[in-house]
């Protein structure tokens, strides 16, 4: 029923619960979830997870924060991207959010890093998993530069989004769908539940980016996919809606953008 578009069971928080996490996951009427590479060191074993378990699957990409880990190339993401199970590029994007002393100008790395997962997502047809924290100006550009919008334009989606109205329409302009996390449910986060109104319902995903964010009523706690339902409900009470509703439209969104086929129905 629920699809958790983003998450992170690779991390030392969530792996050692995976059997516990998946039992909640079923219960919950969670049936699928997308598994997320942040670094190239970790992305054998987030692939391993989408070929063990027949309801995950894998990206393949480098996360704008991390340093000192392998430095991601054209030929190294389109190689991981032609792998069973992969489907998207990313985590990507910008993140100027911790400078650390740092200047803008001072990101080119950041930004070049970027553009070879844009350009990867492009060869392969396969959709990008944005990243943007106080750098939406820039990652707009630059999916702008390079053809997003356009003819072979490889979409996809800015995830976790707690952007302005304008970055979200300027995000649907280029295609992209929009993800929204557990910060919808927190209650300071009134401008982003106004957002979340006036995206469409058909280009809006939910996840959870466990182990963090953890949605109210867990707000605090570790985060895992069997929540993401929590979000879906704060999205229907937006949308006017049913929940199996918003259910329904983000599990069609989430196969038409990752080309993932629907879940079995239960017999």
């Amino acid at each position: 029923m629920f699809v958790d578009s983003h998450c992170h069971l690779t991390f030392p928080e969530l792996k050692a619960r995976l059997p516990e996490i998946r039992e909640a996951m079923a219960a919950a009427r969670v049936d699928r979830a997308l598994c997320i590479s942040t670094t190239l060191e970790e992305f054998p074993e987030v692939h391993g997870l989408a070929m063990a378990y027949d309801n995950f699957w894998a990206t393949a990409g480098v996360h704008p924060d991390n340093e000192g880990v392998t430095e991601p190339t054209l030929e190294g993401l389109i190689e991981l991207a032609s792998l069973p199970r992969v489907v998207a590029i990313g985590e990507t994007g910008l993140d100027y959010y911790r400078l650390n002393g740092r200047s803008v100008a001072d990101m080119e790395w950041q930004r070049e890093r970027f553009r070879t997962h844009i350009r990867a997502a492009r060869a392969t047809r396969k959709p990008l998993v944005i990243h943007t924290r106080s750098a939406s100006e820039d990652t707009i550009a630059i999916l702008q530069q390079e053809g997003e919008g356009g003819p072979g334009a490889a979409g996809g989606v800015f995830h976790c989004f707690t952007e302005t109205r304008e970055v979200a329409r300027a995000a649907l302009a280029l295609g992209f769908h929009i993800s929204f996390s557990g910060i919808l449910t927190f209650k300071n986060a009134l401008e982003l539940r106004e957002v979340a109104k006036e995206v469409p319902l058909e280009r809006c995903l939910i996840e959870t980016d466990s182990p963090y964010l953890a949605p109210v009523p867990y707000r605090g706690k570790t985060n895992n996919p069997s929540y993401v339902p929590h979000v879906a409900h704060q999205l229907a009470e937006l949308k006017g809606c049913s929940v199996e509703a918003v259910a329904e439209a983000t599990s069609r969104n989430f196969e038409r953008l990752f080309k993932v086929a629907p879940a079995p129905t239960a017999g």
